[in-house]
């Protein structure tokens, strides 16, 4: 069996009301708006069928409900989103475990009373945030309440990196040319939440806490030397903060803290980059991950990073712990 972790799925009356009718947005709200699979079930039910065992673990496609509506609405629209997206597991659990639920997280107040009904009315297997909240950072103060109920429930956290056209490039211009945004921002947004996790103390914190980052951990692994050897010296290139006693303060190197987080295996296909990501956080925190539906073409992704795992030189146990065993434990499922 192979259990996809990571990927999306718009239920079909939250699609017609808030994403077909143009309220997505520019950018990836264009993107996500003329796509068959990320909302037709048969067209799913179809590109899964190549895989044979294949189950996947639903979650909201971007962009974030915060981005779609204030502190007000927002939480009628997460309340939407999941309560379709548990309809749709009730009604298919041969194809889909669990879903995850989304967050109004630019409410915190009601982001942990939804949190709450999710998973205790609607079986909700975790959630799902973005690696800013409308342009907030993850460590502010205001989201501690989150994190705090997540760990209080052993609920493992997707994150999902974010981010828009309209993060230039360079000061001097106001949009990012070339889909940078997207192809090089997305992974950079995914380390810097990363970062200001570990450096906010969290895991120190709350040690337990699993937060899965999506397409590998984004530039961490590839940066393992800056992230180990180059961090351990945190303070030493800045004059005006105090970074030696932050430093000073965490209980173990900052590299440990990366290696606490899980990653999957969403990088289209891309095997050194899977070979890589494998050795910083190892077989035990690494699950499957296809990305579906954002593929050129339906399945191509879940193909190829299965023929990208194949060609690793990993034992069938280790096979089945990416694709199965990791997801199991975090999503508490007996299978």
């Amino acid at each position: 069996m192979k259990i996809d972790m990571f990927n999306h799925l718009f239920p079909k009356r939250y699609f017609e009301q808030y994403i077909a009718s143009g309220g997505a947005g520019k950018d990836m709200g264009k993107r996500v708006s003329h796509i068959d699979t990320i909302v037709d079930l048969d067209k799913r039910f179809r590109a899964m069928d190549e895989f044979g065992d294949f189950r996947q673990v639903l979650s909201l496609p971007a962009p974030a409900v915060e981005t779609l509506a204030g502190p007000e609405r927002s939480p009628i629209l997460a309340r939407a989103a999941n309560d379709g997206l548990a309809e749709i597991v009730r009604a298919h659990p041969d194809r889909f475990v669990a879903f995850i639920a989304a967050l109004p997280m630019n409410n915190p107040d009601e982001a942990v009373r939804e949190l709450d009904r999710a998973v205790t009315q609607l079986g909700a297997r975790g959630v799902q945030i973005y690696t800013n909240v409308a342009g907030k950072p993850l460590d502010s103060p205001e989201f501690l309440p989150v994190f705090a109920e997540a760990a209080r429930r052993d609920l493992a956290i997707w994150m999902h990196p974010t981010r828009g056209a309209e993060f230039a490039d360079y000061p001097g211009e106001d949009r990012s040319k070339y889909e940078i945004w997207w192809t090089f921002g997305w992974p950079y947004e995914t380390s810097v939440a990363m970062a200001r996790i570990v450096f906010s103390g969290l895991f120190d914190r709350y040690p337990d806490l699993k937060i899965i980052t999506h397409h590998m951990g984004g530039m961490i692994p590839y940066f393992e030397g800056r992230v180990g050897h180059g961090w351990d010296q945190l303070g030493t290139r800045t004059s005006d903060v105090d970074y030696v006693a932050l430093r000073k303060s965490l209980a173990h190197r900052p590299i440990d803290y990366f290696r606490k987080f899980y990653a999957d295996t969403a990088l289209f296909g891309a095997a050194p980059a899977t070979r890589c990501g494998l050795a910083f956080f190892g077989v035990d925190h690494v699950v499957f991950a296809s990305d579906m539906p954002f593929e050129p073409a339906p399945g191509l992704y879940a193909r190829e990073t299965i023929q990208a795992i194949e060609s690793l030189e990993l034992t069938a146990a280790q096979k089945d712990q990416i694709y199965r065993g990791n997801a199991q434990r975090l999503l508490k499922l007996a299978l």
